[in-house]
């Protein structure tokens, strides 16, 4: 056997697969322009596989994300470039290579004390909340800590109350009116008229505890789109999960999104400031330039001026408790 051949052979199948030498390519810093790459919106994540609906085309085409975005996030909503194959045939994969800003965040974290913040929605325009009136029973503290979110993430907050020929609505508008929120009721049968009025236009992201009918409501207002629904427990009177994963669902009309997440069961706000939740009311923000640094704004807070606005007829009583309700829910 050759000498040099021999040598070659070792029991180390990798051993001949060393690093390159040095300076064996060159180095740029120059990133690629993309500029060939496909303007597309994410509809669904599952299981890292991302479906993107192509602007130019209207296909939905599926894609991994491209190493080079590195840990971060794609999540539904969001606007991103593609590469690839983008024709949506079945065995074919793009690839996301850029992620746009985004003009809206909705996260939560599992807990107050989880640091992680796990971003759920981008880019929508209101958060729908909905709640059911009866099995199960409404929980208000939930849908505080709901709204902190949206005010956080920069959303406008929409109430819908399902269920409601099971009981009365008047104990729940009673406690958010003076928030100013829009609010609508919904039961079997109902007409969705005015909901699809407000959703027409809009990307709109359902959120809600598990089993109140959120998947019931979504099948109402897109026909055909059989979202999988599930009995509360009875034993619990808790719903089950029957949505795992985000989806954007295009209203019938074709002018407006609807994203249909997976019902929650808690909602952390390890993320939020006090600061971000005055900025969404403008009053109280414009208000809070005469209180002192660092005003939390809780009841009995030394010198706040919300306090002093309502001594003054400026601020209704009212809102001002509402507000530090749900400021209660997130502290």
């Amino acid at each position: 056997m050759n000498r040099k051949l021999s040598e070659a052979i070792t029991d180390d199948p990798h051993a001949g697969f060393g690093r390159p030498p040095r300076h064996t390519r060159p180095r740029t810093k120059a990133r690629p322009s993309y500029a060939d790459a496909e303007a597309a919106m994410v509809v669904r994540v599952d299981r890292g596989r991302f479906g993107c609906l192509v602007a130019t085309t209207g296909i939905t085409v599926t894609a991994t994300k491209a190493r080079s975005l590195g840990r971060s996030a794609v999540i539904v909503g969001d606007e991103v470039n593609l590469v690839g194959d983008t024709s949506g045939n079945e065995g074919t994969l793009a690839r996301i290579v850029e992620v746009g800003a985004r003009r809206t965040l909705l996260m939560r974290t599992a807990d107050d004390d989880d640091p992680y913040e796990r971003p759920i929605v981008a880019n929508a325009d209101q958060l729908v909340i909905v709640t059911a009136l009866a099995d199960p029973a409404p929980r208000p503290g939930m849908i505080d800590r709901i709204l902190v979110a949206a005010y956080d993430g920069g959303l406008e907050p929409l109430l819908i109350f399902t269920k409601a020929d099971l009981a009365s609505v008047h104990e729940l508008t009673q406690i958010y009116e003076p928030l100013g929120l829009r609010m609508l009721t919904s039961e079997p049968g109902a007409d969705h008229s005015e909901l699809l009025r407000l959703l027409t236009g809009q990307v709109s992201v359902l959120v809600g505890h598990s089993g109140v009918g959120k998947s019931t409501l979504v099948n109402a207002l897109i026909p055909g789109v059989d979202r999988a629904t599930a009995e509360v427990n009875e034993v619990t009177g808790k719903g089950r999960h029957t949505s795992t994963s985000a989806i954007a669902l295009r209203l019938p009309s074709g002018d407006g999104w609807v994203i249909d997440t997976p019902g929650v069961r808690s909602f952390g706000l390890s993320h939020v400031t006090v600061e971000s939740i005055v900025a969404a009311f403008g009053d109280l923000d414009e208000l809070a330039v005469d209180c002192p640094r660092g005003c939390t704004h809780e009841t009995g807070t030394l010198d706040c001026a919300f306090d002093s606005a309502v001594a003054d007829g400026k601020l209704a009583a009212g809102r001002l408790e509402s507000f530090r309700r749900i400021e209660k829910a997130w502290m």
